[in-house]
This record gives structure tokens, sequence and C-alpha cells, in this order.
């Protein structure tokens, strides 16, 4: 992967657990990373206030592409208030900065904005590509608007790329870091029936995507997802190989849906089979399409 010359790239979300990750790598690839912050800047830093007065759109001269990646975590009980606050922080922030792109002079001519596979929803069996429509509940919902919000910095003909990112494994954060002290004491199993369909993909090839899509001219929807996707019974039974530890305490439906109400029914419980058929048509390369293989890579990688 290459790119004919290097690139000033601006993030929001820099210090996030993908973003901690993707500003050393481009900076090894020859980029310059330019993180988009809220407290007050420092040198090489971009100050915006997401919730307010957005970005200065001559803060973005000179910048060649912003890679959009700050949003409210989505974890716990979803009280409306923390309903709003996930749609807000997505849809605002979004809205303000393809804004500010729209009027920066000579600025990015590329926006990477994240996404979220739960565009799609609970879908059970069926297989999802970017063609397919978005499904029913609050988190398409959100994703929806979300994406959407890009539409002021598409329309004045900058190249927008939204990546609709899966289950991240990463023991740095996120789904997987929670699942290790269980499993690691043997008390790790599948949730509720174990079913359902979860479409993930491993660090380092989500960080590829991002090149990918920084360094080429894909734009619209992408599922960011290895080609692997299993069974939630299948990734714990994975998980457990990776740990050599037993997986035989299942966690039921009822106690998820008690504990987590309506994030554990839709974001625990709900099966979405996606698929990276825009990554697979441009010629991305997966350096961990296995779930065995990613997961041993990502728990070597961090002993």
């Amino acid at each position: 992967m290459g790119t004919l010359s290097p690139l000033r790239v601006a993030i929001t979300g820099a210090s996030g657990m993908i973003g901690s990750m993707l500003a050393p790598a481009l900076v090894a690839a020859g980029h310059q990373v330019v993180p988009i912050v809220r407290g007050d800047p420092r040198t090489g830093e971009i100050r915006w206030d997401p919730a307010g007065a957005g970005l200065d759109p001559a803060a973005l001269r000179g910048v060649d592409a912003v890679v959009h990646l700050a949003g409210a975590n989505i974890a716990g009980r979803w009280t409306e208030a923390r309903k709003r606050a996930v749609l807000e922080s997505r849809t605002l922030g979004t809205r303000l900065l393809a804004e500010a792109l729209a009027r920066a002079p000579n600025g990015p001519a590329t926006l990477v904005s994240a996404s979220a596979i739960g565009y799609y929803g609970n879908r059970g069996d069926e297989e999802l590509t970017e063609a397919s429509p978005a499904g029913s509940g609050f988190l398409p919902q959100v994703t929806e608007a979300w994406e959407a919000a890009t539409a002021t910095a598409a329309d004045a003909g900058i190249r927008v790329a939204k990546v609709r990112t899966g289950l991240v494994l990463s023991s740095a954060g996120g789904l997987l870091r929670k699942m290790l002290l269980p499993f690691r004491l043997g008390l790790g199993g599948r949730l509720g029936d174990g079913r359902q369909w979860m479409s993930w993909i491993a660090a380092a090839d989500l960080i590829g995507v991002f090149r990918h899509l920084l360094e080429g001219t894909l734009s619209g929807p992408v599922n960011a997802v290895a080609p692997g996707a299993v069974r939630n019974r299948e990734f714990t039974a994975a998980l457990g190989r990776a740990l050599h530890r037993p997986t035989v305490f299942p966690l039921p439906k009822t106690v998820i849906r008690m504990l987590f109400g309506q994030m554990g029914n839709e974001a625990i419980l709900g099966s979405a089979h996606v698929l990276p058929a825009v990554l697979e048509r441009s010629g991305f390369r997966f350096q961990y399409p296995v779930l065995d293989g990613a997961l041993a890579h990502e728990l070597e990688v961090t002993r």
C-alpha cells in the first residue's frame, strides 16, 4: 500500500482507541497528522467545538484529508438522555465538520468519516453488503443520521467515504478488552443462544482500511469487516482456544435484557452478517481474514 505524495491528515478523536492506532500508522507511512481537539490546541493542533461553534474553515487550509472518529460511546443502558447524547454527538459534530470542509479555502479534498454496521440492525442470517437498506431500531437511526450529516461536504465536491466498522478486535479497548478478564478466569460463554452473527475486523486491518481510503479513490459507504463473520458461539469458542480456557458459562438472553435493556437487545443479541463487498472489489487485502489468526495476533501483540 502506498501513495504518490505525503498527505496532511487532520483527525478528530485522535486520542481514542482507533485514533491512537491510526495516527502513528499514518506517520510511519510518511504522512503528517494534525489532531483536531476540543480543548486549547497545542502547536500543530486544530481546535473545534463539536457541540457549538464547530470549526473555523480557515484552520483547514493546507489539510489534504480529514478522518472523523469522534462520538460518544454507545455502551451502557440506553436511557432517553443517553440515546440523545449518542445521537447528537455523532450528528451535530459531523454536520459542523462537513460545513467547515465545504467552506475551507484550499482545504481538504477527502473526508473519511466513521460509521458502524449498526446501520443494518438485527437482520438474522441475511448477508448484508453496502447496497443493503438500513434496518430498524435505534442503531440504524443513529448511523443513518450520522452518515447523512456528511452531505454538505459531498455536495461541495469533497470525496466522502463512510466507514461502517464492525467489532474491532483490539485488547486496547472495545468489547474484546471487556471480554478478556472473564474469559481468562474461565467464566466466558456464549451470549444468548449464540446464533447471532458477529462481523468483526482485526485492529491492524481496520488501520489498513483507513489508509486504503485516504490513499485511494473510494467514496460512499464501506463495510470495514473481515470476510469471515462468525456466529457468537463460534467467536466464543475461538476466544477460549486463544486463551486456553473453557467457555461453559453462557449469559442468557433474559439476563442480558435485564442488565442492558434496549442496548443489550440491539448491540449484544442483534445479528448482522456483513460482507466487505466494496473493499474486496477494490483489491484490499486483509492481513487477518480468519478469526483464529486475528485473535492470536492481537493477544500476542499485547502480551
